[in-house]
């Protein structure tokens, strides 16, 4: 999305916010009459206020009755804390009406920025955040002010209208003129207004954006030395809001120009024309009370209506409008399918991906067949491209070009449910869900019994931690279990699932190598094809075939194979060997001299 705003984007944004709060208010009927009821009562003090000055001149103090004077303005007095009683009920209504629509809104951003990252080569919607945090509390806060301006407008302006009517109908003469320049000369400038606050809304997910995503890279920035571009690309943002921010600002004098028009001019006309007013037979206490109508409610309404359009207006229509563009969550079209899948083969076929535009590849021009059954370890240095080779496997990225097949159909060809019926990722990052023990295992495979969770617990060794939890109807709290057994948890629900792929990207880095070895064993013993990217050099010994990551490349072969031929891979089983005592000397000689 540019910057820019063309007309026809404004009167699709203004329609489509005008339709949003609609409906809004028409879901709180009888709130709304509640509202109008008790703002008839609001208006009460000004619909006398003119009147009562003007009696209590003309019928009280200038003719010599003070008592009569004194007993108008206590009638304005008592109409006043009526008023008061009926503002405070106002916003009480207004929080039936606001705070319903807040909620709706947070449930559209919650589930449009997962939508958006959970599709097939979705990213995270790092502007999810400043959607969220700070524009649905604007939306909020001026949804409620423009409702209670609009009201109050209203009610002014007739009650206004009204007591002047009630006074002399020559003032309207003097006051209707300027009135209508100053709106005119407001609305005009409505358009540009409604742009700038645009840009300031865009600017300011700019800045959430670039900052988010220097956050998550900060790692690789630091180690490729580029903190200076990354300040900068940061700086830039911030300059872009800055400036949004000060144009916007200067739009204020417009907002200024239009109430000194509309406002301050009648009033001055009202002064000017008083001797010609008073020799058409107006008294002092009429052409007053006209000033105290003008200043007290037509002044402040029309004040009012421009700051709030111009302010508060603009920033509902332009930050509603964003929230509702990114809200919105159109399911992706379910591709056409080229077929049924063929067993489960897995097939990258010249597949090449890179983390960005202009990154250099992770994996580029990759060939590799994984048949249907077979025991895979990915091996290889620290970012070397493991998790990104199991992630296109797993169809959570997209490549850049070449073809992920499973079964001989492209993976891009199924939709999410149907992929998910055929692989299971478990990451590193064990996810624990609020519920009970029964419902976690089971998140993958809602039909599994009991006899089917008891069966997995014990292949898995996880009786003890059932028991210690409280069996399966047990609420879980994720705080009270460690590491190992959050991933115990996430390899036992991948395992109750029919899914005959299943991909572990260190999925069991936090066990020890026995409880890993009885993983691996369980998970290869269901049948179906298994693929670890592996901690430890003893998942690689027992995988029936192993890649070697080298770069954007890889090599594969059997373990002895690629002891035999490959120095990297040499060099990474006595990095493992020493570093992390995985297999004595002994025992990995004992187990090359047992494996192909």
């Amino acid at each position: 999305m540019t910057p820019e705003m063309t007309s026809a984007d404004l009167t699709s944004a203004t329609n489509t916010v005008s339709r949003v709060l609609l409906a809004a208010l028409r879901r709180r009927p009888r709130a709304l009459v509640w509202l109008a009821a008790w703002s008839v009562l609001e208006v009460l003090p000004l619909l006398l206020s003119g009147y009562s000055v003007a009696r209590a001149l003309d019928d009280g103090f200038l003719v010599g009755r003070p008592g009569a004077g004194l007993g108008w303005l206590g009638v304005l007095a008592v109409a006043v804390l009526a008023g008061a009683l009926a503002t405070r009920h106002v916003y009480r209504i207004l929080a039936e009406i606001v705070e319903p629509f807040r909620d709706d809104l947070v449930g559209s951003v919650v589930g449009g920025a997962l939508q958006r990252s959970t599709v097939l080569g979705g990213r995270p919607d790092s502007g999810a955040v400043a959607r969220l945090t700070h524009q649905v509390e604007v939306v909020r806060d001026t949804f409620a002010g423009l409702l209670l301006l609009v009201r109050g407008f209203v009610v002014s302006a007739v009650g206004a209208v009204i007591g002047i009517a009630a006074l002399t109908g020559v003032v309207g003469l003097l006051v209707l003129p300027p009135l209508l320049a100053g709106l005119a000369f407001f609305l005009t400038s409505l358009r540009s207004m409604m742009t700038r606050q645009r840009d300031y809304v865009l600017t300011d997910e700019g800045v959430a954006e670039s900052a988010s995503t220097v956050a998550r890279s900060l790692r690789d920035v630091v180690a490729c030395g580029a903190e200076d571009q990354a300040c900068a690309q940061v700086q830039r943002q911030v300059d872009a809001h800055a400036e949004a921010e000060r144009t916007l600002a200067r739009m204020a004098a417009l907002r200024t120009l239009s109430v000194a028009i509309g406002g301050w001019l009648p009033a001055v006309g009202l002064l000017v024309g008083a001797p010609w007013l008073h020799a058409s037979g107006a008294t002092l206490g009429t052409i007053t009370g006209a000033l105290v109508y003008l200043t007290q409610g037509l002044l402040p309404a029309l004040k009012s209506l421009v700051d709030g359009l111009g302010a508060g207006g603009l920033r509902l229509v332009v930050t509603l409008g964003r929230l509702i563009e990114a809200g919105e969550r159109p399911m992706p079209a379910k591709p056409a399918p080229r077929g049924t899948p063929q067993g489960h083969d897995l097939v990258i076929d010249n597949v090449t991906f890179s983390y960005g535009r202009h990154a250099e590849p992770v994996v580029n021009h990759a060939h590799l067949m994984i048949p249907e059954g077979q025991h895979l370890a990915m091996v290889g240095p620290s970012g070397a491209g493991k998790s990104t080779l199991a992630g296109l496997l797993a169809a959570t990225h997209i490549p850049d070009g070449g073809e992920v097949r499973l079964g001989g159909v492209p993976v891009r060809d199924f939709d999410p449910h149907t992929l998910a019926s055929h692989r299971v990722l478990i990451p590193q990052e064990a996810y624990i869900f609020a519920g009970t023990l029964g419902e976690n295992l089971r998140y993958l495979h809602p039909a599994a019994t009991c006899a089917e969770l008891d069966t997995v617990v014990d292949a898995l060794g996880l009786r003890s931690m059932v028991a210690r939890i409280g069996g399966y109807d047990a609420a879980l709290d994720s705080g009270m279990l460690s590491a190992g057994e959050r991933q115990l948890i996430a390899v036992a629900r991948a395992h109750l699932t029919p899914a005959p792929v299943l991909i572990l990207d260190e999925a069991t880095c936090h066990l020890d190598p026995v409880a890993e070895e009885r993983v691996e064993r369980v998970l290869a013993g269901r049948g179906g094809t298994l693929i670890v990217v592996a901690h430890r050099i003893s998942s690689a010994l027992r995988a029936q075939r192993i890649v070697l990551m080298n770069g954007a490349g890889m090599i594969t072969g059997t373990h002895r194979q690629l002891l035999a031929t490959t120095p990297l891979y040499r060099d990474l089983v006595g990095q493992w060997d020493g570093g992390q005592g995985a297999l004595s000397q002994g025992a990995l000689a004992l187990v090359t001299t047992g494996r192909s």
